[in-house]
């Protein structure tokens, strides 16, 4: 619309007077909103995406290293710390799932390492089958796994199987037979190249270590889609030719839908299913006794997106709320607290998913949903 210059003289005499008197709380722009998000979409990949896929990556490999030590002596020392390398790994995996968006979705690296309950009976049938022990155990080991194993007897909760049991590292590490442990190298060596490959699709094939580069090039591991760039650049380059990404705010709004899908998840799925009785055996970690542990950390996933990165904070969609609308950027982060405090009170998950403790732990966990819906409106107003 046109603005209309032939204004009275006594409007203008006003708007000159009006002009002198400063705004103590100027409102910004849709376009000065907007403007900020460019500094924020590229902070949230290189300071969660990126740094939390690295952590994860560094330490599965670790998880693997680890596993190949007890393998070649089955101690008490190296039991333990194979479950304490699991425990790490597993916090950093949990603390990534508020990003499940791009490529850990387009390569179905998810269901791949992080499907339960483990499918026991088949596991054992494969503990049995010599023909695919051997293949397990050879070189090719980790690949042979990734492509034959379906995802029920993948990733961690198989591993998780073979180190811990009711809550407990095992306590007998004789009691771990040499099949397993060929089996769980096997599956850690694919863990390990998953985990790498989430860190270079986002971070660049040229930004991960050599030993890293190595393995990708050794188990012929895709990392970009058609040529496309990396997952990291595509989203920094948002709303530029190139990008799958039309807007800025598209991606900022990928940030809050992130957030947004974990939360759900751990209410209605996590810890729902197994509160109402709907799946009894749909516990997240039944071996370790992990479970509450991978709850919160994926709150704490939530956290590290909304607060723009693990240790660096810079621009953040915190910052980004805080400017456009102040009380809904205290509801999100008094419900992110409110979560993990209502998480950390459940006890005893496994044995008793119905407790009252976490059947008001899903309230609290949705109410942060709510939350996060309405900061998808609230941003999309903000650029208009």
């Amino acid at each position: 619309m046109k603005k209309n210059i032939f204004l009275p003289v006594i409007v203008l005499a006003l708007l000159g007077f009006s002009a002198c008197t400063p705004d103590p709380d100027p409102v910004s722009t849709g376009s000065e909103n907007e403007l900020y998000l460019e500094k924020v979409v590229p902070n949230y990949v290189e300071n969660t995406v990126v740094t939390i896929y690295k952590l994860l990556a560094d330490e599965s490999i670790d998880l693997y290293e680890a596993l190949v030590s007890l393998k070649a002596e089955k101690s008490a020392a190296n039991l333990q710390k194979a479950a304490e390398e699991w425990i790490v790994a597993r916090k950093y995996w949990e603390q990534s799932e508020a990003f499940l968006f791009g490529a850990a979705a387009d390569f179905g690296i998810d269901p791949h390492i992080d499907t339960w309950p483990l499918d026991k009976n088949a596991l054992i049938a494969e503990l049995s089958n010599a023909e695919h022990i051997a293949a397990m155990a050879g070189e090719d080991g980790p690949a042979w796994a990734g492509e034959k194993l379906g995802p029920g007897l993948l990733g961690f909760h198989g591993i998780e199987y073979i180190l811990f049991e009711q809550g407990q590292v095992k306590s007998n590490v004789s009691s771990i037979s040499d099949n397993e442990l060929i089996y769980a190298v096997a599956v850690a060596g694919d863990l390990r190249n998953q985990c790498i490959r989430l860190e270079a699709a986002w971070a660049g094939i040229d930004n991960v270590s050599e030993e890293k580069q190595q393995i990708i090039e050794e188990f012929d591991l895709v990392i970009t889609i058609g040529g496309r760039q990396n997952y990291g650049d595509n989203m920094k380059s948002a709303g530029k030719v190139g990008s799958t990404y039309k807007t800025i705010t598209d991606a900022a709004e990928d940030i809050i839908q992130g957030c947004i899908d974990i939360a759900d998840e751990v209410a209605t799925m996590k810890i729902g299913k197994p509160n109402s009785g709907d799946d009894i055996h749909y516990i997240e970690s039944p071996y370790s006794y992990n479970s509450t542990k991978d709850f919160v950390d994926n709150i704490e996933s939530i956290r590290f997106a909304y607060l723009g990165g693990v240790e660096t904070r810079n621009e953040s969609m915190h910052a980004f709320f805080e400017k456009v609308n102040k009380n809904l950027d205290a509801e999100i982060l008094a419900a992110i607290d409110n979560a993990v405090v209502a998480i950390n009170a459940i006890r005893n998950f496994e044995t008793n998913p119905s407790s009252a403790e976490a059947t008001a732990a899903i309230e609290v966990v949705n109410e942060l949903t709510g939350i996060l819906e309405g900061a998808v409106t609230e941003l999309r107003k903000a650029v208009q």
